[in-house]
């Protein structure tokens, strides 16, 4: 019996994402070519798919920078789901927080139709953690920010905001530039490339408890050891044309993929 109500789960779960409007998430009119394109080395439909992602959802994005998967979440959730951002604080005391607040502010301006449902919410610990209503939250989702909380000192409480958030058996996917196994702290924080063992010991000390991993996101060619960290290679291409071919070949970086989920109790 439990294992034909399981299967019944797993087909109404997978119909639920079918029905999702991943063709404007995807391709629609809204995105520029330049984020379409990078469709190819992001896989946001593989990586939501694999998180759980299905209509009628309420969903957190932590830390959504420039609200690139912004624009792939917004039309799936927008008819049939809630979506929370939770971005800097408006009262940031750096004044990076509050410019790239107040752009992707505009972002969601701009497109009405698109992205007026969003719920934006600030995240800037300790005094702003407040990133959804308490155990609401179906999913948590963050993508290539951990060594950010690194070097803010601010993964823990991070971590804890994105814990009170969710319901219990709610889920948190993780997409981050993967280190080699052994790299030091300091060299994180540097590099932009972080362990797993570090992003899993970080969210298990959370309360999280690590449900599965993917390897959608992976890219073998990347040996994640450049003079200029993880933004040596595209989309950032610090070094300028210097060796450009060559970190273009490589691609975007090599990236874990985990799902944690919270413990129902």
């Amino acid at each position: 019996m439990k294992k034909l109500a399981a299967i019944a789960l797993s087909v109404f779960a997978a119909t639920a994402q079918a029905d999702l409007d991943w063709d404007t998430a995807l391709n629609g009119e809204h995105r520029s070519d330049a984020n379409k394109a990078r469709n190819e080395y992001r896989h946001p439909r593989e990586t939501l798919e694999f998180f759980g992602l299905s209509e009628g959802m309420t969903v957190v994005e932590v830390s959504p920078g420039g609200g690139w998967y912004t624009e792939v979440l917004a039309p799936l959730l927008k008819d049939n789901g809630m979506l929370y951002t939770a971005h800097f604080g408006l009262n940031a005391g750096n004044a990076y927080y509050r410019n790239a607040l107040g752009k992707f502010l505009q972002k969601l301006a701009a497109d009405a139709e698109i992205y007026d449902p969003v719920l934006v919410t600030q995240l800037q610990p300790p005094v702003e953690v407040n990133i959804a209503p308490a155990g609401t939250a179906d999913l948590a989702v963050t993508f290539r920010n951990v060594h950010g909380w690194l070097r803010g000192d601010s993964a823990e409480a991070t971590l804890a905001a994105i814990y009170a958030a969710l319901k219990p058996g709610g889920t948190f996917g993780l997409v981050q530039h993967r280190a080699k196994p052994g790299t030091d702290l300091e060299t994180m924080k540097k590099s932009g490339y972080v362990t797993e063992a570090e992003v899993i010991r970080l969210a298990e000390a959370a309360g999280f408890k690590l449900a599965d991993r993917s390897e959608v996101n992976a890219n073998p060619k990347d040996t994640a050891d450049y003079p200029e960290g993880v933004w040596t290679l595209p989309p950032a291409l610090r070094l300028g044309d210097t060796d450009r071919a060559k970190y273009e070949a490589i691609g975007e970086s090599d990236r874990m993929t985990l799902k944690f989920t919270k413990p129902v109790s």
